[in-house]
């Protein structure tokens, strides 16, 4: 079965987007997915949330103009079956110098290409800038499906909203008409009040079956785990936090397009 490419994005911060993007990763990864998580945004918070230091030059920066190749950038994590591109400041240099070049939305695409063609993973977990910049739009070009987390609050509908206008643009201007929503994660996501529940409840009548049902609690021991470097199905994979992605990437593996992914015993 061909590589499988996740962008997961929000174009608001601090909706746990990296928080998503690196448990997911590492959940599939515990289920028996190879995973390999490229990250994307200058900030290197998901870089960090795996164990790894932001380094100078280690980043996607050079394979996108062309000038290395990205398969030389991946790097292994204390993880099984979880490896990572890490990100770095230099990333931020990527949205000016990727606007002069031929094809400046399809390079993440070219650059991803022999690591598809390789089967050595199989998924590939894009996390993105918060932004619908040049570096994100390369993410939507270059997945099969856009996973966007949000975050219970009342201004949740207007973020996706955009996003998935712009998910529509990608897919009728051609630069990739395979592009489809996999799903809406709730993040942030506490019982107790009862703003909580109405926003879920709000986002599931708009979106229906897009929305996971898997919801993610806000939890200290979440809020830990980057801090440690280390994804919380390791930090503490007993927390709520563990089972609740755990549970998501469940969710990722059964709905894939009516598709079942390899699964170790």
């Amino acid at each position: 079965m061909p590589t499988k490419v996740i962008a997961v994005a929000n174009q608001k911060g601090g909706v746990g987007k990296t928080t998503t993007a690196v448990n997911l990763a590492a959940c599939l990864a515990v289920l028996g997915q190879r995973v390999l998580l490229v990250d994307i945004d200058p900030q290197a918070n998901a870089t960090s949330g795996v164990g790894l230091e932001k380094t100078e030059g280690a980043s996607s920066y050079r394979a996108l103009l062309g000038e290395d190749m990205l398969v030389e950038r991946i790097k292994p994590t204390a993880f099984e079956r979880l490896a990572v591109v890490p990100s770095e400041v230099d990333l931020c240099g990527a949205e000016i110098e990727l606007a002069r070049l031929e094809n400046h939305l399809q390079r993440l695409t070219l650059a991803l290409q022999p690591v598809r063609d390789a089967k050595r993973f199989d998924l590939i977990v894009i996390d993105c800038a918060p932004s619908l910049g040049i570096l994100t739009l390369n993410a939507f070009a270059a997945a099969d499906s856009l996973l966007v987390p949000l975050q219970c609050e009342y201004y949740a509908l207007e973020g996706i909203s955009m996003i998935h206008r712009v998910l529509g643009q990608v897919r009728d201007s051609g630069v990739n008409a395979r592009l489809e929503l996999l799903g809406v994660v709730m993040t942030m996501f506490d019982g107790r009040t009862r703003l909580s529940q109405q926003v879920v409840s709000e986002v599931r009548e708009h979106f229906g079956e897009k929305v996971f049902e898997t919801v993610i609690p806000r939890t200290t021991r979440l809020a830990e785990a980057p801090s440690h470097g280390q994804p919380i199905i390791h930090y503490d994979k007993y927390s709520a936090g563990a089972a609740a992605y755990e549970v998501l990437a469940q969710e990722v593996l059964e709905g894939w397009g009516g598709e079942k992914l390899r699964v170790e015993s």
